[in-house]
């Protein structure tokens, strides 16, 4: 079914054709068909309730675990970052915070409020929403160890409430109910008269110390296999520098590839397969990408 534009009601703003490369933290991607960016939650569950049902829907945060093809991306992509942004502390360490939020501010936020177990997620460099779909980690820290329920969305724009025993979790995986994508999360973080700002600052200068900060790159883009390190099985490869077209294997952080001026979508994936074939060659391990691809070659 071809989608049309004029019956689907929507208060917020829909754009089309919008380039994906202002959107991923890579800064590479081609056009989607329709970028929505919802007015309210409301609002949200009336533009896709009333979508074709084979209209792909596709929802994107901060773009930081993103890589969208040169092609670009077929279908409508929800916006989350900045509108679903609600964000506040209920009672005895619970706090509720919709999907758009960033992950460093939950973090210093729940500082702010003396809970604890909170501090990693400022290394999280994407939003609740995301944290939520692939169990995002750092610093020893995972999101759903802290999870008490979640609120997601269905195609029929129906709001469901789910506890975490309706997900099947694991190392960067989560597996959840079909067409449903989450529109919030209440956390449960231990009250913590210690926590300070200091902890979150440490946390901060580490990563900035062992990770090329301020340079386009999706963050890790491999899982670390059991038992060991992706960064260190890609160094030992020799890999570190290594470039395809615009996008280079980090100097600093292995298990980072960053994206230079002129670098495509297409340029990124190839050196991830190369990666990832040099890395089974060297080690006998077959790397498993972190990063989400999406869309079509161009």
């Amino acid at each position: 079914m071809i989608l049309d534009e004029t019956s689907v009601p929507s208060v917020g703003e829909l754009r089309r054709s919008e380039s994906m490369a202002r959107h991923t933290s890579w800064r590479v991607g081609g056009p989607a068909d329709r970028y929505y960016v919802p007015a309210s939650v409301e609002d949200l569950g009336q533009f896709i309730g009333s979508l074709p049902e084979d209209e792909p829907i596709h929802w994107v945060g901060l773009g930081s675990n993103l890589l969208v093809r040169d092609g670009g991306v077929r279908g409508t992509v929800i916006a989350t970052h900045g509108v679903l942004s609600s964000l506040e502390r209920l009672d005895n360490g619970h706090v509720r915070a919709e999907a758009g939020v960033p992950c460093a501010k939950l973090a210093r936020r729940c500082v702010r409020w003396g809970l604890g177990s909170a501090e990693f997620f400022a290394g999280i460099p994407g939003t609740v929403g995301g944290a939520l779909a692939m169990n995002a980690g750092a610093f020893g820290g995972e999101t759903w160890r802290h999870v008490a329920s979640v609120e997601t969305m269905d195609r029929r724009g129906e709001v469901h409430h789910r506890g975490p025993d309706e997900y099947q979790v694991g190392y960067r995986s989560v597996v959840a109910p079909d067409e449903e994508w989450f529109l919030a999360a209440e956390f449960i973080f231990q009250p913590d008269a210690g926590a300070a700002a200091d902890d979150i600052k440490a946390l901060l200068a580490r990563r900035k110390a062992t990770q090329p900060i301020g340079l386009p790159s999706c963050g890790s883009v491999f899982r670390n296999p059991p038992g060991d390190h992706a960064a260190r099985l890609i160094e030992s490869a020799g890999l570190k520098g290594h470039r395809i077209g615009g996008a280079q294997v980090s100097e600093k952080h292995a298990n980072f590839i960053i994206s230079s001026d002129g670098a495509t979508a297409a340029d990124i994936e190839q050196l991830i397969e190369f990666v990832r074939e040099a890395v089974d060659k060297a080690h006998g391990v077959r790397l498993h990408p972190e990063v989400r691809i999406l869309g079509e070659s161009a």
